[in-house]
């Protein structure tokens, strides 16, 4: 296991575009953050605003908490890769003639992941404070930087985000072609999960059901959410939401493995 652990972060290092995803992503959220900041701040200030602004610490967290919202395609793309690139690039049988154990292969991924998820929440934790922080203490009442509670949320951001590249590294291992891997990741994070975490909160009776998707699970496990602002106010328990990530994290390794990584690869 250690064997094949050491040679993913080989080939995990030996390419960019670990770290071109990581910049981009860096880059975003700074971006995101500086504007959600504003947007959710300015109005405080403006008489003719239609909903009254968020304040206090809860600007603060709702923004720092955008890194999930709106930040998660990045580490679900960076897990995906883990998996896809080597069927892309045809070196997954070689992989195997090294290391013939598939579920060996596919938990030395996993664990691979998880390094490679703290950098992801690091980078845009990091990003979505450098910007916001400033327009935050600037335009509202502060940063909060000095706050136990805001401290938690960017801590469990970091969290959330390295189950969310240990899903997709789950992800990959089902869909192994990889365009289709990010067409689906990009299209469900963008469009999907978004207009249905709304649809389904805006319906009496099944806001439950929209608080086990995995976008839901996590804004749960970070105990702050952006979608609460439009009305889907409604989260899992940390305890529970953690459950759930880890669960389709689970349930998409295991999915892969009996399915992609049984088959004859020719």
């Amino acid at each position: 296991m250690g064997a094949a652990i050491r040679s993913e972060l080989t080939k995990l290092t030996s390419t960019r575009m670990w770290w071109v995803l990581a910049l981009a992503m860096f880059g975003y959220l700074a971006f995101i953050g500086a504007v959600m900041a504003f947007s959710l701040t300015v109005a405080a200030g403006d008489s003719t605003a239609a909903v009254a602004p968020v304040e206090g610490e809860a600007a603060a967290t709702t923004v720092y908490g955008l890194v999930n919202a709106v930040g998660y395609a990045f580490p679900l793309l960076a897990g995906s890769l883990l998996v896809t690139g080597e069927f892309r690039h045809r070196t997954i049988a070689q992989t195997l003639l090294v290391e013939p154990r598939r579920t060996v292969v596919l938990l030395a991924k996993l664990v691979v992941s998880v390094p490679l998820g703290l950098v992801y929440g690091l980078a845009g934790t990091v990003g979505i404070v450098a910007t916001a922080a400033p327009v935050l203490a600037w335009q509202g009442d502060g940063a909060h930087l000095g706050s136990g509670d805001v401290w938690r949320v960017l801590g469990l951001t970091v969290v959330a985000t390295v189950l969310w590249t240990v899903i997709g590294t789950g992800f990959g291992a089902v869909l192994t072609q990889q365009v289709a891997a990010i067409v689906v990741i990009l299209v469900f994070t963008q469009f999907v999960e978004p207009i249905a975490r709304v649809a389904l909160g805006a319906i009496d009776g099944l806001g439950r059901v929209a608080v086990f998707l995995p976008g839901a699970a996590a804004d749960g496990l970070i105990g702050s959410s952006f979608f609460g602002q439009l009305g889907d106010g409604e989260l899992l328990p940390r305890w529970a939401a953690a459950l759930v990530m880890l669960a389709y994290a689970a349930g998409f390794a295991l999915v892969g493995r009996l399915t992609t990584l049984r088959r004859d690869l020719g």
